[in-house]
């Protein structure tokens, strides 16, 4: 829910186990405890979107055994192995960092990564205010990190299931042809269009695609958005990487936002959901300040994690 930050530093001051969502100064300012933080000035709320520079948006995590790490591009890969065997992990990762970059293209080869529940979020800032950097914070030592991610681990009894979703308005849209690249990672000047090395941003241009609709890549049968960031000159830049081997498609035309969230969240209850989070773009895009989305709560985002990264989702765990 979102606080104030007197109710925040006293929920601290209590000793709870929390997941806090702010901005970078406010986050700074908050008193060592049982927390893990990370920037953000976007958040849905039970009255709809919204953005404040004011306020922070806690999740609680009490009566629970947990850990705080943080980890470097070097060590991300052992984000799995310091999970609990029956439990959740909450992961932040600073936008931009290498450490973001090294989990969006490296995580499905981490050890034991789909053997554990890893859920989380990249951290980021207020795209209308400058002298700002997307960070994660340890809040058990008052470390602040532009360039480290930080998890709290937590424990769950072994007798409840814990179960990773992701809501996704997007799929692959038939009609498309079939992209694939030959380089991996955040951008990409060349890809093949139907087996035909194409300019990608020439091949946007010329078929006037809206960069408001992400790539979706089939993934083993699940659909994973990489949305685009930008086209500067004749590379295309994406939110996440592309890889080779995986063969895209451009999304359907959604229409109306938040009616495609109200389709797709029909008959969805989050009356165990202990976190959620939502993706910057989907904000954005589908103008959802003001507007609410079912009763799915948390940081709006740039990206979000479900094992992997993914984009323009919503992820939210539960615990039965």
């Amino acid at each position: 829910m979102l606080m104030t930050f007197d109710e925040v530093t006293q929920r601290i001051v209590n000793g709870e186990v929390l997941h806090i969502a702010g901005t970078e100064a406010l986050l700074r300012k908050l008193p060592g405890g049982n927390w893990i933080g990370g920037s953000t000035e976007y958040f849905m709320t039970v009255d709809g979107g919204k953005v404040s520079g004011e306020l922070l948006f806690v999740t609680a995590f009490n009566d629970a055994r947990f850990s705080i790490k943080s980890y470097d591009d070097e060590g991300i890969d052992q984000i799995a192995n310091d999970a609990f065997e029956h439990g959740f992990s909450i992961v932040i990762l600073p936008f931009d960092s290498g450490v973001h970059r090294t989990y969006a293209e490296k995580a499905a080869e981490f050890e034991n990564m789909f053997l554990r529940e890893v859920a989380g979020w990249v951290s980021g800032l207020n795209l209308n205010a400058e002298g700002q950097t997307p960070i994660a914070v340890d809040g058990s030592g008052l470390s602040v990190y532009s360039d480290r991610a930080v998890a709290l681990h937590v424990e769950v009894p072994e007798d409840k299931t814990i179960l990773i979703n992701i809501v996704n308005i997007f799929e692959q849209d038939e009609e498309s042809p079939i992209i694939e690249f030959t380089e991996e990672g955040f951008s990409a000047t060349k890809c093949l269009v139907d087996g035909v090395e194409t300019a990608l941003a020439d091949y946007i241009a010329e078929n006037d695609i809206d960069t408001k609709i992400p790539l979706v890549g089939d993934y083993s049968g699940a659909g994973v958005n990489i949305s685009f960031k930008a086209i500067e000159g004749d590379v295309v830049y994406f939110y996440a990487p592309v890889f080779r081997d995986i063969k895209y498609r451009m999304a359907k035309n959604i229409g109306d936002y938040e009616e495609a969230f109200r389709d797709q969240l029909a008959g969805i209850s989050d009356a165990n959901a202990v976190f959620s989070c939502n993706c910057l773009l989907n904000f954005l895009y589908g103008g959802l300040e003001g507007k609410q989305i079912e009763a799915f709560m948390g940081p709006i985002t740039f990206g979000e994690v479900a094992y992997q990264l993914v984009n323009q989702t919503l992820v939210y765990v539960t615990v039965e």
